[in-house]
């Protein structure tokens, strides 16, 4: 595998050149080369706000926006999973700047505020409270075209679970009144605070690379969204992918998937969790410099470019 930076990635190529694969380079540059309205689903979590440093790479947020909304299909989403850092004492809010970027300056709705909270959270410094949660924003691209809830039991504030009740009394059309029994569905959408063990392996069902990237986040976690928000045989792309959480959820659950990543040895690591079936990694540098033919699906004859 070679680790030289891509140059050429600005070159469009075809589908065949992407989908289940992972490119080496920089996300803007490598999207440059997508065409437009080609992605279902988008589940990522970017650096936040360089609480590390993942091999000394920088990226541009609003850059990367304007890529991801072209290349995401009409119906599309965005799961958007972020924290602040706190800087002279106070949070950034970069979280919530950015969701307001995509709905006010790329036109993306924010569909909903999710949080996903960590059941054992690593130690925070002295005089905060535990940071025991991060923000799963999904924005999506109009109504969402898919949306599979997660079911659980329902039930009520004691913690019982309950099939019936009682609505009270009501009178027929002949006057007579009677007691009124209905039963309510056993089983109703989750909640939007989703609960996941963290850290010590707990991340990955594959603990041996839970400590291999330094922000790996739960399988279970890409899982549910890429089931909540595509369907079998979707596009699931990961701008971020580090140690490829996301494409091996996309692919267990049967989703066509692409990885973008600028740091080789994460894309190694990645390769590694993905190593049971073939997979093609390359940097940009390795293809030709090939555009996409006009013709109207995107995936006829490629041409070089000069």
């Amino acid at each position: 595998m070679t680790t030289e930076s891509p140059t050429t990635c600005g070159a469009a190529v075809r589908s065949s050149d992407w989908l289940g694969r992972i490119v080496c380079g920089d996300n803007t540059e490598v999207l440059s080369g997508f065409p437009d309205a080609c992605i279902d689903l988008v589940v990522t979590s970017p650096p936040y706000d360089d609480l590390r440093t993942y091999g000394g790479h920088s990226w541009n947020f609003e850059a990367l926006a304007a890529q991801l909304v072209r290349v995401l299909k009409p119906g599309g989403v965005i799961v958007w999973v972020v924290a602040d850092a706190t800087v002279n004492g106070s949070e950034t809010l970069t979280s919530m700047r950015q969701a307001i970027h995509f709905k006010d300056v790329c036109g993306l709705n924010v569909h909903d505020t999710m949080t996903y909270e960590k059941h054992n959270p690593p130690p925070t410094g002295s005089g905060r409270y535990y940071q025991a949660w991060e923000y799963m924003m999904v924005l999506s691209k109009g109504k969402p075209k898919a949306f599979n809830a997660i079911l659980e039991p329902r039930r009520n504030v004691c913690g019982d679970k309950r099939t019936h009740r009682v609505k009270g009394f009501e009178r027929d059309k002949n006057g007579n009144v009677q007691k009124k029994e209905y039963h309510i569905r056993e089983n109703v959408p989750r909640r939007n605070v989703w609960s996941y063990l963290v850290n010590g392996g707990s991340s990955a069902d594959d603990a041996m690379f839970a400590h291999a990237h330094p922000a790996i986040f739960p399988i279970a976690l890409a899982k549910d969204h890429v089931a909540s928000w595509s369907n079998p045989g979707d596009v699931v792309l990961d701008p971020f992918a580090g140690s490829g959480t996301t494409l091996k959820a996309a692919k267990e659950l049967n989703r066509q998937w692409c990885g973008i990543e600028i740091n080789p040895e994460y894309c190694a690591i990645a390769e590694a969790r993905l190593s049971q079936d073939v997979l093609q990694l390359e940097t940009c540098a390795m293809r030709p410099n090939v555009r996409f033919s006009d013709s109207p699906s995107g995936s006829g004859e490629s041409t070089k470019t000069p």
